[in-house]
């Protein structure tokens, strides 16, 4: 069934169920902005704030240090930053001379970054101090030519040491004068910030952000400029009666990932809004900001509010400032839910989408209908559509599982040399996501898991997260994950891993007779494992891979 959007009425009046979009590229948002609002903070680091006006002029800089260094329209830059002010410069850098902004995660492994760099065809990475002996030491097996280091105390308010717990944690490297390696202040000083012509072509490619390697080898999903200002302008029509130039967000999703990337980075940058950065998302932090900076907007996966929310420190806090918050990765439980509005007073919306999206594709109505357990309706001018998980070629009815199908403006090109995984999912201008849902009558779309996720028990079709939300309703759960595991008779079977909330001990007898009360006897897992943690991504997702690899040495080792 594919969603029709003249009818749908879960929008609210104020948002249009169609755009037409602004034919502007996110450098030349940049500018803009700063014309419109000169002296409004973009960044907030840590209370270092860098105005509109500011950004733009150092953008400027930086995209002539990368000029002089050879970079020119169509070639890459790496970033491998945390969420400090020199990746967001470094991005729209790249973007003003029309080169490709590459993102990588800092916590990769040298094999995996070795592999995204040369996948990329970076010629320059910027990079951490920190993590300079590590870009040094694969550097040759590369294409890499120019490295530049990036202090984490070089944007902080004096006294910077001082200030919050992480920085203590960190240690200054200065960076020792060698060839193709300069430091981002030394490349700053005295540059010509005057404005630059903007090179990026609507059409043309603009980011890669790699898909995690969660299920393989990492693939580099292609961005153009439309689909990055697109997704931006989709998302901004749906805060309707949010003034530009008049909000703040707490920027705790990472820019390396597709959330951060768009949802704040390049979101904040459109309305005029502010970025409180945040370069460690540790609870501590977290509230540290929340307290002196009162930010309008606080994102985050559910792991991340049911940790605060478990943090007497988190409850204590007057957050009636909050006037939203929007969650991604999967939906918030209704208790997770209500405590957060109890807290603040503040809306809620549940966002869904893949890097392949931009990422976002569908969400709950801002002051509408949230609908616990779905993730909304999809953005203005997005087509969506449920098919047969066998052949794909068949629409469901309503009601019925199929794989989710999506077809707009901020559907990637593909992904970077890679035609064959392209042509998989890319099919007749629709995105075939691989994941499983249903529509409801108003067109609200449940996700029910991934479609490689799926546990064939004795030709049973079982879903993992329908057992995780219902052990996520336990009182003394505080996170869930099930993977399928080998079964002599049965093929595959349900395994659960449990950590439970703090200072509460559970007993395994007692979750599965809560499961069995709850769930079809063939859902129902035989061996529940209890974990102090579960491990998880960079924005915080469970990733049941590595649960999967776990189990799988186990087995190894037992054998």
């Amino acid at each position: 069934m594919s969603f029709e959007r003249s009818w749908h009425r879960s929008y609210p009046a104020a948002v249009p169920t169609e755009i037409a979009f602004d034919r502007i590229t996110m450098p030349e948002v940049l500018t803009r902005t700063a014309r419109r609002f000169p002296r409004r903070a973009a960044l907030n680091y840590m209370g270092r704030f860098i105005s509109y006006e500011k950004l733009d002029a150092m953008v400027n800089a930086f995209a002539r240090a990368l000029t002089g260094m050879g970079v020119k329209k169509g070639d890459t830059v790496a970033m491998l930053l945390p969420n400090i002010p020199q990746v967001v410069i470094a991005n729209y850098a790249a973007w003003r001379i029309g080169a490709v902004a590459a993102q990588n995660n800092p916590l990769y492994t040298e094999r995996e970054l070795t592999y995204q760099l040369n996948d990329s065809d970076a010629t320059v990475l910027v990079t951490l101090d920190l993590l300079l002996p590590r870009a040094l030491k694969i550097r040759a097996d590369t294409k890499v030519r120019h490295i530049v280091t990036c202090h984490i105390s070089d944007y902080l308010p004096f006294p910077k040491k001082q200030l919050f717990p992480f920085v203590k944690k960190q240690m200054y490297k200065k960076v020792e004068r060698q060839d193709g390696v300069s430091e981002f202040l030394d490349l700053m000083e005295g540059r010509d910030s005057s404005a630059l012509p903007n090179e990026a072509g609507w059409d043309d490619v603009g980011t890669l952000i790699y898909t995690g390697g969660t299920t393989g080898v990492s693939k580099g999903v292609m961005l153009t400029h439309a689909n990055m200002s697109c997704n931006v302008q989709q998302l901004r029509s749906w805060f309707y009666d949010i003034e530009d130039g008049n909000a703040s967000i707490l920027a705790i999703f990472p820019f390396f990932h597709s959330a951060g990337f768009t949802g704040m980075q390049n979101f904040s940058v459109w309305g005029g809004w502010t970025d409180v950065l945040v370069p460690r998302p540790e609870p501590s932090v977290i509230i540290e900001l929340l307290r002196k900076y009162r930010p309008d907007f606080m994102p985050g996966v559910p792991t991340i509010f049911i940790g605060l929310l478990n943090t007497p420190e988190f409850r204590s806090m007057d957050l009636r400032f909050i006037k939203g918050f929007i969650a991604g990765a999967a939906p918030l439980s209704v208790e997770t839910i209500n405590d957060l509005k109890n807290l603040t007073g503040g809306d809620l919306i549940n966002v869904y989408g893949l890097t392949e999206t931009s990422p976002m594709g569908t969400a709950s109505p801002w002051r509408g209908n949230i609908k616990p357990g779905t993730v909304g309706v999809p953005f203005p001018s997005t087509d969506l559509k449920i098919v047969d998980v066998e052949t794909g070629t068949r629409e469901m009815k309503q009601g019925a599982s199929g794989e989710i199908c999506f077809r707009g403006p901020q559907v990637m090109k593909g992904y970077y040399k890679k035609p064959e995984e392209t042509a998989n999912v890319l099919k007749d201008g629709w995105l075939f996501t691989g994941d499983i849902g249903f529509l409801d009558e108003d067109g609200y779309l449940t996700i029910v898991d991934r479609k490689k996720d799926m546990i064939v028990a004795a030709g049973y079709n079982i879903f993992p997260q329908e057992i995780d939300e219902i052990l996520f309703t336990h009182p003394k759960v505080l996170e869930a994950c099930t993977i399928g595991i080998p079964d002599a008779y049965r093929g595959e079977a349900p395994k659960a891993y449990v950590v439970p909330k703090p200072g509460e001990t559970i007993d395994r007898d007692e979750l599965i007779r809560f499961l069995k009360e709850r769930l079809a006897a063939y859902k129902v897992p035989k061996d529940i494992e209890i974990m102090n943690e579960l491990p998880k991504s960079a924005v915080g997702k469970i990733l049941r891979k590595e649960l999967r690899d776990l189990e799988r040495k186990k087995r190894e080792g037992a054998a």
